[in-house]
């Protein structure tokens, strides 16, 4: 039995029927227009494995477009969603210390700083509380420095 039922009315119907037909839309967008289209009520024949086998995706796939439209709404269904934003893990002041860091002797039995040495430093510093050698890297990146 399906958990998410979906129910279009006619403009919604109509906008997908637009959505499908009009090619230039990213196909995912097309894709899960079609799924939708066929989940509709209206569509009551069709079960989420004969919508898989028509559009060639996973039934899960069906499921998962399916609950979005139910739980999230129109455009949920519809698109992608964002993955991560991003954000830098540090701030003006915590950049400063690295910056100086990066510029200054490296410890000692080292040639220069590398980006582990310079994120462990920075935790050993109490800069950050945390830090991972890439964000290092992104962070020495954005400032033109390497830690050469």
């Amino acid at each position: 039995m399906k958990k998410y039922i979906v129910t279009l009315n006619k403009e919604e119907r109509h906008q997908l029927q637009v959505v499908v037909k009009k090619g230039r839309v990213a196909a995912h967008t097309g894709l899960h227009a079609q799924l939708l289209l066929h989940a509709d009520i209206e569509s009551a024949a069709w079960t989420d494995e004969a919508i898989s086998k028509a559009t060639d995706v996973h039934p899960t796939t069906v499921a998962n477009v399916r609950q979005r439209f139910v739980e999230e709404g129109w455009d949920a269904a519809l698109h992608r969603r964002r993955t991560r934003t991003s954000r830098w893990k540090l701030d003006g002041k915590q950049e400063a210390h690295l910056v100086a860091l990066a510029c200054s002797e490296p410890p000692g039995g080292q040639a220069r700083w590398s980006l582990r040495l310079l994120a462990d430093k920075l935790v050993e510093l109490q800069v950050v509380e945390s830090i991972s050698y890439e964000a290092v890297h992104q962070a020495l990146k954005k400032t033109h420095l390497s830690p050469d």
